[in-house]
């Protein structure tokens, strides 16, 4: 929800009890599109959204969703500020735009961000630790028939308990898949051939020497080719800018190839460019030279 107090720009997340104040420049109504995965299938998928830019054009605010254009136009006409229409302009100049981003940015989505706590992911390991042991027992004594009834069971206690819970029961290896996958990543980080958190963004060396880039969950990666040529992969430049780090991908000549913002931990991009043969540089950036540097290379985060 958005209102305006003066002229600063109040913004509220009321799912995720969250609220930002800013005073932007202009607000940037933007859809680009990029590639998902369902069911091992490459599908476009259209993202929407609203931004408010400071005076350089950084972001300061990202609002994924649908804002009507109308609405848009009237609301910041009641402050005289210019809205830059992006819906039709092409995906790459769009994620550049959002990839530029304001030191203390801030990005709203409409979702509740709280996590498990420590009390409900022990019950929850209990409960699955539970549900492998009686899976074991009925296996091992009454055989395959009694699945059976242990299905019937199951449809009448999907009236009387939560659904989750019932999963975690019914398919305890979510239980133990989740930190074997966790453990297996790590390994690989120190490894040297992974770099990023398991859940993504994160570059992963692949058999063919190539370098994966993997933006999360659904989303299609992309291979690049590394090596000497102008067009391949030749190294890694992580910056620091005021509150802001993020990774740059640099070809074989200097040039930008893409732009991953977040924190990215400097021992494990080391460990990994040394792994790949790519050079590695830590720069610390002035504004001009950041502004430089993020308005020539299109964002690679989801």
């Amino acid at each position: 929800m958005l209102s305006w107090d003066g002229a600063t720009l109040v913004a509220v997340d009321p799912i995720a009890g969250r609220s930002v104040r800013l005073a932007p420049a202009a607000l940037y109504h933007y859809r680009y599109r990029r590639m998902t995965l369902v069911s091992r299938e490459k599908r476009p998928q259209s993202v929407n959204g609203l931004a408010g830019l400071d005076s350089d054009g950084l972001v300061l605010l990202d609002l994924p969703g649908e804002w009507p254009a109308d609405e848009v136009t009237a609301f910041a006409a009641r402050r005289g500020i210019p809205v830059e229409d992006a819906l039709l302009t092409p995906s790459k100049r769009v994620r550049t735009a959002l990839a530029r981003r304001a030191p203390g940015w801030e990005r709203l989505v409409g979702q509740s961000s709280s996590r498990m706590s420590r009390r409900k992911k022990a019950v929850a390991l209990g409960v699955g630790a539970a549900g492998l042991l009686a899976m074991a027992y009925i296996a091992t004594t009454v055989g395959l028939f009694a699945w059976r009834g242990l299905s019937a069971m199951g449809r009448v206690l999907l009236d009387l308990v939560e659904v989750k819970w019932l999963a975690v029961f019914f398919s305890p290896l979510v239980i133990v898949l989740g930190p074997a996958y966790r453990a297996l990543h790590a390994r690989r980080s120190r490894r040297g051939t992974t770099l990023g958190p398991p859940g993504g963004p994160c570059l992963v060396l692949r058999r063919n020497e190539r370098l994966r880039v993997w933006l999360g969950p659904r989303m299609v990666p992309e291979d690049l080719a590394m090596g000497p040529n102008p067009d391949c992969v030749g190294g890694l430049l992580l910056y620091r800018h005021e509150r802001l780090s993020g990774l740059f991908i640099m070809s074989g000549d200097g040039q930008l190839m893409r732009h991953l913002p977040g924190p990215w931990p400097p021992e494990d991009a080391h460990r990994f460019a040394v792994r790949l043969g790519l050079s590695f540089e830590i720069r610390t950036l002035g504004r001009e030279e950041y502004l430089g540097l993020t308005s020539k290379v299109s964002d690679a985060a989801p």
